[in-house]
Formats: C-alpha cells, sequence, structure tokens
C-alpha cells in the first residue's frame, strides 16, 4: 500500500505582467499528482491558467513528527 507524502511547491504566479512567488505544501502520493492538485487549486483560486504557473522546485517534506516503521534505524 502506497503512503501519502507532503510535497513542498515553490513557484511563481504570472498574472497582468507581475510574478507573485508562492510556496505551497500538498499531500499527495506522487510528485506529478502533487502538481496536478496545484495547478487545479491555482486555477480555482486565481483563474491562473497553466501556463502562467512557474514551478521552481518541488521538494518531499522531511516527517519529523511521524513514527518510523519498525525495522527502520
Amino acid at each position: 500500500m502506497s503512503q501519502v507524502k507532503t510535497f513542498i511547491i515553490k513557484g511563481e504566479l504570472r498574472k497582468r505582467g507581475e510574478a507573485h512567488p508562492f510556496r505551497k505544501e500538498l499531500r499527495a502520493l506522487k510528485k506529478e499528482d502533487a502538481l496536478v492538485q496545484l495547478y487545479a487549486d491555482m486555477g480555482s483560486r486565481h483563474k491562473a491558467k497553466r501556463f502562467e504557473v512557474n514551478i521552481i522546485g518541488i521538494e518531499e517534506a522531511q516527517a519529523q513528527d511521524q513514527a518510523k516503521p519498525e525495522g527502520e534505524p
């Protein structure tokens, strides 16, 4: 069974000739799923098209509060 991960996505939204930086934390199974969720969220909240969203970086968040599964150091 797959485990849900938290991804941190950094980028900028280009609207009306200006770049608005953003940072979002999204929960998804894969990086691609998190990107689809980001595009849907930006489109619904800001009426942004996919070409107006510029992704700078995406990384998996470190889960410090989660318990480690048995057998891992």
